[in-house]
């Protein structure tokens, strides 16, 4: 590639299909929503009967959604970005992308590690002593299903769905809903960092029309595989609101982003020195997290360490992966456009 092929300036991006782009806003909007709200209402729902396997595909579909978005549309931009022509030499030195996902994927295990140990020692001094991430057969498996002896589970059915009262002190959480909502919360932020991302870039992008197009698709399969995880969150009606705020979340947060590219789109160049970096730092963060979130928490909690998972049939256990593996590849389909 020529020199005079690489656009390294700070000229705006394309001003083509602005009508389209506006409308992309709330098309994308609608297609977030649905994909991220539907599992959540459906599930509360007294008149939609959705069959159980229909959540279960959508949970493991989602799963491989967000295995493939780490490594095929985050990792691997953060790769090309980081390595563009357009950066001074000292960022071709070193693969800089590869360890900013490391990084993060480690600083979310700290995090986690961290709240874990807080988290279970708090619930102790109080007398709720649970387990946390067990690994063991039968032992607590945090983010999944689980199986008690009858006194655990004479114990859980007295508190199952609702908040812990000890003495004065208020309504603590179950330690397993607090599993539960840490991991969520950790990819939901890993999630929403690159929705932005998403949002900015196709405001501006020359080939516009295809990447909407991917883009529509992305942001809805995403959206199911957050949903999923939302709706099977064991809350009290207290903490009720929890999965619908994370499912708008998700669902405004690439308009936002391409809101905002509209706004700077005679001045914001994607292809720019500050662009790359920024993007480029961003989405191997981002990598990162969904590495960890991707692996540790939806397929080792789900599939390894999950005691109904590992007691159950075999033909269960073909439709989970089959199901993950399908997400998993339409996803990577879609890395050949965007």
């Amino acid at each position: 590639m020529s020199s005079s092929d690489i656009n390294c300036g700070s000229g705006g991006g394309a001003n083509t299909y602005t009508g389209l782009r506006i409308a992309s806003v709330f098309i994308i909007l609608a297609g977030s929503g649905f994909g991220a709200l539907f599992p959540v209402f459906a599930r509360r729902s007294s008149w939609l009967h959705v069959p159980e396997p229909i959540y279960e595909f959508a949970k493991y579909f989602g799963s491989g959604v967000i295995i493939a978005t780490a490594f095929i549309h985050l990792l691997s931009s953060g790769i090309t970005e980081l390595s563009s022509p357009c950066l001074s030499p000292a960022w071709q030195v070193y693969p800089y992308a590869l360890a900013f996902s490391m990084l993060s994927l480690f600083c979310i295990f700290v995090v986690e590690l961290v709240a874990f140990r807080w988290g279970t020692a708090k619930l102790a001094a109080l007398g709720v002593v649970h387990d946390a991430h067990g690994h063991g057969v039968g032992s607590h498996a945090a983010h999944g299903p689980e199986t008690f002896d009858d006194k655990n589970a004479s114990a859980r059915d007295q508190t199952d769905g609702s908040d812990l009262e000890i003495g004065n002190g208020g309504p603590i959480m179950d330690e397993n809903v607090l599993a539960q909502l840490i991991g969520v919360f950790i990819l939901e932020f890993g999630v929403l960092l690159h929705s932005l991302l998403i949002g900015l870039t196709l405001a501006v992008d020359e080939n516009f029309k295809i990447l909407f197009v991917v883009i529509v698709f992305h942001q809805l399969f995403e959206g199911l595989g957050i949903g999923s995880r939302l709706s099977t969150l064991s809350l009290s009606s207290r903490y009720s609101y929890i999965p619908v705020l994370g499912g708008v979340l998700y669902a405004i947060t690439t308009p936002i982003g391409i809101a905002a590219g509209l706004g700077v789109r005679s001045t914001y160049n994607p292809n720019s020195t500050t662009a790359s970096i920024v993007s480029g730092i961003m989405d191997s963060l981002s990598s990162g997290i969904l590495l960890y979130t991707g692996l540790v928490e939806l397929l080792a909690h789900e599939f390894l360490f999950n005691p109904k998972m590992i007691n159950a049939s075999t033909g269960k256990i073909t439709y989970a992966v089959v199901c993950m593996l399908f997400g998993t590849g339409i996803m990577a389909l879609l890395g050949r456009w965007a």
